[in-house]
């Protein structure tokens, strides 16, 4: 009975430890008083060391505990915490050494932070988050994103690439792409998408687009996907909650093609035997999101062997100051050399290539019959 009673009492400590990180972890009422009795202890403590050795423990030692406070603390709980902390400064003040103008400058600066910090745990009440998962959420959102864009393994005979790159590198862009390997496997479908807006801002709209569209990819006929996707975003009455598409759809086996434009850049077909690009214009419907009930018409053709097909955002031939047809002319002239050096990157020649530079969202895709 003995020996019982020590394993007990050897576990108690690391199950009450257990228990308290697990409180802290968790989320609800519970833990926020829980985080903020544990701060204001921790509070309590700097300044009681502040005033018996004001020499040795200055003001500036609380800084990384108004940090500290300001991530994890929600806001109710936060602004009563620097009521203690900023009433423990004014009471400490008189102690510290230094100048009339040092001390003047440190509380100036002391207050500025907790101002700040108030601003952010503002900010994370619409996100719902504490300490730094908001900034994780944000990461996996932008990584969802990309696994959507690659590119399955495609049969012996084709080789296809993709390039997205974000405004001024930003984490999120407004051009997202979804591929997959449909009807069997027999053809690849690959919709090119240009969400009103740039960069973050159009992050959560890409984020809500590339599952909708990625789901409607080999879940419906080819012809009726961009009519389905106006369906889905005209249903979401996003202000200003337009966007471009192109949608295409290979046949692997034969090299036949269609093509569904809304409102997005002509895609273009590269020939082998001529050794030229040809703008594909047909097939070009109104942009998504804004009138119910549209058809898209579909344009057709088919790859022999070593020709290409690319399509691609805006952003690679528009820029302000600049004709379109320049910009055209400059994309085209990237794609046909780097076709002819053969080992070089089309889509990172044509995104390198484009007029607008990082000043707007860029995406590209190719795909070559070898």
């Amino acid at each position: 009975m003995a020996s019982d009673v020590g394993v007990l009492t050897r576990r108690a400590p690391w199950t009450l430890a257990r228990r308290l990180v697990g409180a802290v972890a968790a989320t609800g009422p519970r833990r926020d008083r829980i985080v903020f009795v544990a701060l204001a202890l921790i509070a309590l403590t700097f300044l009681l060391l502040v005033v018996g050795a004001p020499a040795r423990v200055p003001t500036v030692t609380l800084a990384p505990l108004i940090l500290l406070s300001g991530l994890y603390l929600t806001r109710r709980h936060l602004v009563g915490l620097y009521v203690v902390i900023g009433i423990g400064i004014a009471t400490t003040i008189p102690r510290q050494a230094g100048t009339a103008m040092a001390k003047t400058l440190m509380v100036s600066a002391m207050v500025a932070l907790m101002a700040m910090m108030v601003i952010v745990a503002s900010s994370r009440v619409r996100v719902g988050s504490t300490g730094f998962h908001g900034e994780n959420l944000f990461v996996e959102l932008r990584d969802r994103i990309a696994r959507s864009a690659r590119l399955p393994a495609l049969p012996a005979g084709w080789t296809a690439e993709s390039a997205v790159r974000s405004a001024n590198g930003e984490g999120f862009s407004g051009d997202f792409m979804v591929a997959d390997r449909t009807h069997d496997g027999r053809h690849l479908e690959v919709a090119l998408v240009d969400v009103s807006g740039k960069g973050r801002e159009a992050g959560t709209r890409s984020l809500l687009l590339s599952g909708a569209l990625g789901a409607l990819l080999g879940s419906l006929p080819p012809c009726a996907f961009l009519d389905e996707a106006n369906r889905y975003l005209v249903r979401q009455s996003w202000d200003e909650g337009f966007a471009t598409a192109v949608h295409v759809d290979i046949d692997l086996d034969t090299g036949e093609f269609s093509i569904g434009n809304a409102g997005h850049p002509a895609p273009v077909r590269y020939s082998f035997g001529t050794g030229n690009w040809e703008i594909l214009e047909g097939g070009r419907g109104p942009v998504l999101g804004i009138m119910e009930g549209v058809a898209f018409a579909r344009t057709h053709g088919t790859l022999a062997m070593g020709d290409a097909l690319m399509i691609y955002s805006d952003g690679i031939i528009e820029s302000r100051g600049h004709d379109l047809s320049e910009g055209t002319d400059r994309m085209l002239g990237a794609a046909s050399e780097a076709m002819v050096r053969r080992g070089d990157s089309v889509a990172d020649a044509v995104v390198s290539s484009a007029r607008s530079g990082e000043a707007d969202d860029r995406a590209v895709f190719v795909i070559v019959r070898a």
